[in-house]
């Protein structure tokens, strides 16, 4: 036995629990469930979006969505939550990771909307923004869109370079930026100045 803390109920309860839950075709209204916390679970949502339980890759994409439907963040830690039961999962950066996006418009009345790599769609927007974090070490971006409720996607790099070959230089507070409209908002991404060097 190992020191792993391990908890009731398990992966498969909690599964269980969530389909119970998984009422009609949209999302099960986490932001409502308030149960009892569990203790933590073995899974971990790597990087590149792969789900892991107890150090193995979830091989099943529709548990992985069914997961991932059941997804909330609380503070800093996110949680997988039924309205019986609420346990700690790990998250290595973003809970998804945005792998296309579709665009419709021009300009400022230019639409993006994102597919994630469990089938969210999600358009940016004043409640969908854009940003990009960058490594304080080596500068380099990691591009985020929110996809819901405090869950953000990481924007794979194709999608990324995509992204810049349509920006455009827009003044943002006071400074010209290159970045992106959507839903009526405008995206920093990278100083223009930075291009210019």
């Amino acid at each position: 036995m190992s020191g792993q803390n391990t908890v009731n109920p398990s992966a498969e309860s909690i599964a269980a629990s969530a389909r119970a839950a998984a009422k009609g075709r949209g999302l099960p209204p986490v932001h409502l469930w308030n149960p009892p916390h569990c203790g933590d679970l073995d899974m971990r949502i790597a990087r590149d979006g792969t789900w892991f339980y107890m150090g193995t890759p979830i091989g099943r994409p529709e548990l992985v969505r069914l997961f991932s439907t059941i997804l909330r963040r609380d503070g800093d830690a996110y949680v997988l939550v039924t309205p019986v039961e609420k346990v700690g999962i790990t998250v290595d950066d973003a809970p998804f990771v945005a792998v296309d996006f579709e665009v419709t418009g021009t300009g400022k009345s230019q639409s993006l909307t994102f597919t994630t790599n469990v089938g969210d769609k999600a358009q940016a927007g004043p409640d969908a923004p854009i940003r990009v974090e960058r490594d304080p070490e080596t500068g380099e971006p990691s591009p985020y869109v929110r996809i819901r409720a405090d869950l953000d996607a990481l924007i794979d790099r194709k999608s990324f370079y995509r992204l810049v070959d349509i920006a455009t230089s827009e003044p943002h507070e006071g400074v010209d930026w290159f970045g992106l409209w959507s839903g009526g908002v405008f995206f920093p991404i990278i100083p223009s100045a930075e291009l210019a060097d």
